[in-house]
């Protein structure tokens, strides 16, 4: 996935930049609001793990102005505020959960892993679509019982795949999964990705939209087409 992490406090945001990347994650981090705003506003995330109390703008107004906007990326807040009436408040917003500081890293990722499978097709370890299940906690594909521990790029290519059957992903959105706000990235990288997950999905399972992007073709990965 890749998540928009908005903390000011630097030491913790390292430790779960940390934490968040270990679980092969893309995380981009901002520690002022109006950025996150801005971000928010003009680019596509999977999730956002957001304080509350942030320079310029604060956590309830982004939520409220994006929620305003149209935008539903899942919103996890993180807050040294304990108090109920603004726990009502913050989710009254349009935030999805609400954690309280200081928190433990594993419940962070149970919220995670909570607030992402809602709405996807999951089973009780992860997504499946077809003959494909996509453990996301061990990063490990299944494709017929054949059990494939997947590199970081091609679990979050094919996570987002997943997520969205049916559906073209640009170019820029993958890549965007891929590294995020991070330079460097090598011009045909996509695609040598792509080739690697066909050989284990079959060719046919991710098709090309010429031009455009990829898709995930769900009847042939439930037919196990291969042409």
């Amino acid at each position: 996935m890749r998540i928009l992490l908005v903390e000011d406090d630097h030491p913790l945001a390292n430790t779960m930049l940390d934490m968040l990347r270990d679980d092969q994650n893309t995380v981009d981090w901002l520690d002022d609001g109006l950025q996150a705003l801005n971000a928010l506003s003009n680019e596509q995330f999977d999730l956002v793990i957001l304080d509350l109390t942030l320079p310029r703008v604060d956590g309830l107004d982004i939520v409220r102005r994006v929620r305003q906007q149209g935008v539903q990326t899942p919103v996890i807040i993180l807050t040294a505020r304990t108090e109920l009436g603004e726990k009502l408040q913050g989710l009254d917003s349009g935030a999805d959960d609400y954690l309280t500081k200081p928190f433990a890293m594993a419940e962070l990722k149970a919220r995670i892993r909570a607030v992402t499978r809602r709405g996807a097709t999951t089973s009780h370890n992860g997504l499946v679509i077809g003959r494909l299940m996509l453990d996301t906690d061990a990063s490990q594909l299944t494709v017929d019982g054949e059990q494939f521990s997947l590199p970081r790029s091609e679990f979050q290519i094919l996570h987002y795949l997943m997520r969205h059957p049916d559906q073209v992903a640009t170019r820029r959105r993958l890549e965007d999964q891929l590294y995020g706000w991070e330079h460097g990235v090598e011009s045909n990288a996509l695609e040598v990705h792509v080739h690697h997950l066909r050989r284990r999905v079959g060719k046919a399972t991710i098709r090309t939209v010429r031009g455009v992007g990829y898709l995930l073709d769900s009847q042939a990965a439930a037919s196990g087409a291969q042409e």
